[in-house]
């Protein structure tokens, strides 16, 4: 989707290379849909595959602790009405969490989350959505990248508030000059109501006062929550008043032979995170005394926000770094400027700029945060990612030779 999205936009920007194509098109949502949807089926009979090829059973159901068959018996749910019981010296609790619709806002019910946004079979024309965060801000862009009216709701005055400010600032203005409209300072909704017409009106208070609008499809992205009902209690795993499973640096909970990892846990909530504690557990656990001390270390996660321009951030921010070791020992390096992309552009106003923020700590300058927001810093920080993880200073990112022309090159030319 959100591939669809940069492609549109990038059609609008033709002209400017010297290409006749017209009216930028309108975006097939129904056919797309159809693709992705067909796509995602491939990909799902691939990993069932893989597993079957590697001797796994795969059970398909609903499972949860069993107290009458014992502390640790997982009753299963099956789909077929029937109930099985299983139990094992390591069972893994990897259930992940669930999106939150409020429930102190009369007709909240009629907005969905981001799993209704994969539900939907036509393209609203216009379309709300709450929240500042990782999920708000990407399916907003996606929305008006393919040209429906976006509007996003917001407590504070920034999108992305807990990132780095350069990127909460930056993304903010850039989505505001893109046409998103950011209500901000924005109160919890008096009320949303379903229109005779299918449409929701939605009451609310920003920091322009009370008004309302209508959208064809509200979307929730206020927060997700953990799939921890499951009977833990059973086993006695100890949760945190969040409900998320309480577990040390191996994974292990209080209870011997149960482990926890992924969002269940509230740590770091992304997919490539969970996997790479689950590869490093399994390590651990079956892979024999070399790997007796294997886990993830969390500390310098790299991650993306596939907005519209994308974002990308490793390491700690600004401030956490002053906080750490001290403003007398923290040194930051910025660039801001227009890729070689925009050069042909007859509008300046369209040119987009490319944020990039390196932040280093102590005599040596070692890296402890890297911040950027522009095109491609998704493919850019995987790169820098692994140089940071393996403890690199400002001097290894300047020892290295510049690719030009790219945008990359500035953060190994920071002065």
């Amino acid at each position: 989707m959100w591939a669809a999205s940069d492609l549109r936009t990038r059609l609008g920007h033709a002209a400017d290379y010297g290409l006749d194509i017209g009216k930028v098109p309108e975006f097939d949502w129904e056919t797309f849909v159809a693709k992705r949807e067909a796509y995602i089926h491939r990909l799902n009979g691939i990993y069932e595959r893989n597993v079957a090829n590697d001797g796994v059973e795969y059970i398909s159901g609903w499972a949860r602790f069993a107290g009458d068959k014992g502390d640790k018996v997982v009753e299963v749910s099956l789909l077929d009405g029937s109930t099985a019981y299983y139990t094992a010296d390591h069972i893994l609790v990897a259930t992940g969490g669930y999106a939150l619709i409020p429930k102190n806002i009369p007709g909240a019910n009629h907005g969905v989350t981001s799993d209704g946004f994969f539900k939907l079979t036509t393209q609203p024309k216009r379309v709300a959505i709450v929240g500042a965060g990782y999920i708000a801000v990407e399916i907003a862009g996606v929305f008006n990248g393919l040209g429906s009216a976006t509007d996003i709701f917001i407590r504070g005055d920034k999108v992305l508030r807990h990132f780095d400010p350069i990127i909460a600032d930056t993304l903010t203005t850039t989505y505001e000059k893109h046409g998103v409209t950011i209500h901000k300072q924005c109160k919890p909704f008096s009320a949303v109501t379903k229109l005779p017409s299918g449409a929701l009106r939605i009451d609310y208070e920003d920091a322009a006062g009370k008004s309302s609008i209508e959208v064809d499809t509200l979307i929730w992205a206020v927060g997700r929550a953990p799939n921890s009902e499951i009977g833990l209690e059973i086993p006695g795993v100890a949760l945190n008043k969040q409900g998320q499973v309480e577990c040390d640096e191996y994974q292990n909970t209080n209870v011997d032979g149960v482990y926890a990892l992924g969002d269940v846990i509230g740590w770091i909530e992304l997919t490539p995170v969970a996997i790479a504690a689950g590869r490093r557990l399994s390590d651990r656990l079956f892979g024999g005394p070399q790997f007796k001390d294997r886990k993830l270390d969390y500390t310098n996660v790299p991650t993306v926000v596939f907005s519209h321009p994308e974002v990308g951030t490793v390491g700690l921010s600004e401030q956490e770094a002053r906080d750490k070791y001290g403003d007398e020992n923290v040194k930051v390096y910025k660039s801001t400027f227009i890729g070689m992309y925009y050069a042909v552009f007859n509008d300046q106003d369209r040119k987009e700029k490319t944020v990039y923020k390196l932040i280093v700590a102590g005599k040596d300058e070692k890296v402890v945060g890297l911040h950027i927001i522009g095109d491609a810093s998704a493919e850019i920080l995987q790169g820098f990612g692994v140089a940071i993880k393996m403890g690199a200073t400002k001097a290894d990112f300047d020892s290295c030779v510049a690719i030009h022309p790219t945008s990359a090159e500035e953060l190994v030319t920071l002065v």
